[in-house]
């Protein structure tokens, strides 16, 4: 049984098993998690979404166990959390996520500096949430700017 938990949970639901762009439907699985967060004052979404981060290092930690494998492709739980940390402070209008998921798509594939540094130096599931966290805050960070200068 918790096998099992952990499966659906890292496969974000059993999105993180198409054999095409796993990771990026993964995120499309942390935008209704973002429309609960968000509704959330600030704070209460920052505890929500740190809970949510080392829940899913446990659970990333236990499927690289039950899949024998380091930081598989299936894992999505990552790709939610860290989209989540892109979200923060951001209104949730259709624009400002749209924007958001490509932003952390970019981040969490190019993986700019320190962000591969976290995914390879991290060890068990720190090593697999790590660098999504990070590409969120490089989202954020960006997203942030966006919406204030340029939106």
């Amino acid at each position: 049984m918790h096998d099992r938990f952990i499966r659906i949970v890292a496969t974000g639901l059993g999105s993180g098993l198409l054999p095409l762009a796993p990771g990026t439907a993964g995120t499309l699985v942390g935008i209704p998690v973002y429309m609960v967060f968000a509704r959330f004052s600030w704070s209460l979404y920052l505890l929500s979404v740190v809970a949510l981060s080392l829940f899913a290092v446990y659970v990333s930690q236990e499927a690289e166990r039950i899949y024998n494998e380091k930081d598989p492709g299936r894992i999505v739980i990552d790709e939610i959390a860290g989209f989540q940390v892109t979200m923060f402070l951001v209104a949730p209008t259709v624009w400002h996520i749209l924007l958001g998921f490509i932003i952390f798509r970019v981040f969490d594939i190019i993986k700019p500096f320190p962000i591969r540094l976290c995914e390879r130096s991290l060890p068990g599931g720190y090593g697999v949430v790590g660098d999504d966290i990070v590409a969120g805050i490089y989202g954020n960070i960006l997203l942030l700017l966006l919406i204030r200068f340029v939106i």
